[in-house]
């Protein structure tokens, strides 16, 4: 070694839910899977790619089951464990519950990370684990040649109060709770090219957990949720519209970018995943061409990692969700645009 410090980053291929499997890939590898058996009580199982499973127990209680995990997207083990505990907790916020317990999956390559990094992933997941009020109960770790970390999250949920990503309604507003350009952040800092400022702005957006989920969904003019990860603001929307057979209008300058995002997008630091997820999803996207930079539309496919809440909210309630997720300290939530009948693709107006 030449005694510089060991860069999580540099261990891994990729970072965050930016190594995520390409959406049409992912579509090619589970289509031969078995349909589950039929359950009345399988509430939420993989038919619109939702964020997690739900079982119903009795009429009022309902278990929420997902996980979660990746590869570093920062080089300080703590907040990647910070990040990376987060988002696995986002799955079950985003289907209206509240976490109950997690349980930690962990790859490291022990031959190369030092012991002390390890337990700084570890303990930075309990840290944010212990900010959502659970604890960490277990687990399982392996010798893998990459950083791994995430968790199996479980949580509880009243089965009326269920948010899936395939319920939305003609009509419906979209919100955004987090501005996007975690992904853009993540190249740039992967090339030192990330300042201090942006830096900052990283890692409290993708450390702020989504607990404001289970308030949503207590709403009734709330329809349907869903987090916003590594396929991209397009790709959830995309799944929100298929699941829920509508199309989407998204008007582009109302969507909220992180601060600094932009100015590294057109300057060229893009993942290589947001082209991955253009070219799964952009046939049925109608982009319109020449009208805007390719990297507008590279931030709209930007891999995000622990990525804000996307909401359908009846029209007439939007500006009181908005206001209600501002005052939760989602200081960039904001309308982004609207769902309508039609197929299942996305437009876009303001450009």
């Amino acid at each position: 070694m030449d005694g510089s410090p060991l860069r999580l980053t540099s261990m891994a291929h990729g970072g965050g839910c930016g190594c995520k499997l390409a959406p049409s890939v992912l579509h090619d590898i589970l289509k031969k899977m078995p349909i589950p058996v039929p359950s009345p009580d399988l509430l939420v199982g993989t038919e619109t790619s939702d964020d997690a499973a739900v079982y119903r127990l009795n009429e009022t209680q309902a278990i929420v089951a997902t996980t979660d995990f990746f590869t570093p997207i920062v080089d300080d083990p703590f907040q990647f464990g910070r990040i990376a505990a987060t988002n696995a907790l986002s799955d079950v916020y985003a289907m209206g519950g509240k976490p109950l317990f997690a349980l930690a999956l962990v790859g490291m390559p022990v031959n190369t990370i030092p012991l002390e990094m390890a337990q700084d992933i570890l303990a930075g997941g309990a840290s944010i684990c212990a900010e959502a009020g659970i604890p960490v109960v277990g687990g399982h770790s392996i010798d893998a040649p990459e950083p791994i970390y995430g968790l199996v999250a479980i949580g509880l949920v009243h089965p009326d109060r269920v948010r899936r990503n395939a319920s939305a309604q003609a009509g419906d507003a979209l919100i955004l709770t987090k501005g996007v350009g975690i992904g853009v952040f993540s190249a740039a800092l992967k090339k030192n090219e990330l300042s201090d400022e942006a830096y900052a702005a990283m890692i409290a957006s993708t450390t702020r957990l989504n607990d404001i989920g289970p308030t949503l969904a207590e709403n009734d003019a709330v329809h349907a949720i869903t987090d916003v990860t590594g396929f991209g603001l397009l790709g959830h929307l995309l799944e929100m519209c298929r699941g829920s057979g509508l199309g989407a209008e998204i008007r582009v300058p109302d969507v909220p970018v992180l601060p600094g995002a932009e100015a590294l997008a057109e300057a060229g630091f893009i993942t290589g995943a947001s082209g991955r997820n253009w070219k799964s999803y952009g046939h049925a996207v109608h982009w319109p061409q020449g009208l805007a930079p390719d990297w507008r539309r590279e931030l709209l496919c930007d891999p995000q990692t622990s990525g804000g809440l996307l909401v359908a909210v009846a029209q007439e309630a939007s500006e009181a969700v908005v206001a209600a997720a501002r005052a939760a300290g989602f200081a960039q939530a904001a309308v982004i645009g609207s769902l309508r009948e039609g197929a299942a693709e996305v437009s876009f107006s303001g450009l």
